[in-house]
């Protein structure tokens, strides 16, 4: 076992050098990014809190191998290999990649969220673990059932420019208690249950025993975050300076993979 998957499978995380694939990804995707988020149209679409963050979920028009026609190339790189030899994932279709823009002074109060939804997001970094979907009633379900989260750094900015935020072994936590919630109940039936208790008090005990930790990158370096694990975005705490971008790929396991893969599997 290599020490980036014994790293995501203890920790919930794994971060991944710098090679010249991923490098080539960026650099070709990075200007592309910047375009896309100077888009009337996509500001008025995906800005959030108070201007300060642009959130552009699947806004990149990349196709099943990450690639842009004639302008960005097909995703390759440590990190791409990882997921193919490690995680055995080979047929892996990549989705639209989320080009999220974080502007200094993030997070400030929006329309888009009440004041207790802020406070979540400045004091716990808007803690989520990704795929949990809000009803008209804010209750959650499970909406999304991804493999992992990869991380690609556009940009070069300060480690404390509104960087991502793990806690760590938090993955563990969640899998035992959505084991618990849906025990008994058929895998294609678990979109429809209400998880909001169970995930509110597994959170809620995250904060209380899993290290916070600051995840950062450089461009040409990729991270892997664990599908399970509770994650977020951390305040802009650095001087005023170039916007924080990263790219985020959210793909889904193949069809092959059993619908109970996303608690099953390490």
């Amino acid at each position: 076992m290599s020490a980036e998957r014994d790293a995501l499978q203890t920790r919930g995380w794994a971060r991944f050098p710098a090679d010249d694939e991923t490098a080539a990804w960026v650099a070709a995707a990075a200007p592309l990014a910047a375009e896309i988020a100077a888009d009337a149209e996509a500001r008025a679409a995906w800005l959030r809190c108070g201007g300060t963050w642009f959130a552009g979920v699947n806004i990149l028009p990349n196709g099943a191998d990450g690639a842009v026609p004639g302008r960005v190339p097909p995703l390759a790189g440590r990190a791409t290999r990882f997921v193919a030899e490690e995680l055995g994932l080979r047929d892996v279709s990549w989705d639209r990649a989320q080009i999220s823009v974080c502007y200094p002074g993030y997070p400030q109060p929006g329309e888009e969220e009440s004041a207790a939804a802020f406070r979540f997001r400045r004091d716990r970094d808007a803690a989520h673990v990704d795929g949990l979907l809000r009803d008209d009633q804010r209750r959650r379900q499970l909406g999304e059932r991804h493999a992992f989260v990869l991380g690609l750094p556009l940009s070069e900015t300060p480690v404390d420019a509104a960087p991502l935020v793990v806690w760590d072994g938090s993955h563990e936590l969640v899998r035992d208690a959505f084991f618990a919630r849906l025990a008994g109940i058929p895998s294609e039936r678990w979109g429809e249950e209400d998880v909001t208790d169970i995930y509110t008090e597994t959170r809620r005990q995250i904060f209380e025993t899993c290290p916070r930790v600051v995840v950062t990158a450089r461009p040409g370096e990729a991270y892997i975050v664990h599908r399970l694990a509770l994650h977020g975005v951390a305040p802009w705490q650095a001087p005023p300076g170039p916007p924080r971008v990263i790219a985020y790929f959210r793909p889904e396991p193949p069809a092959r993979y059993p619908r109970d893969w996303w608690l099953a599997a390490p």
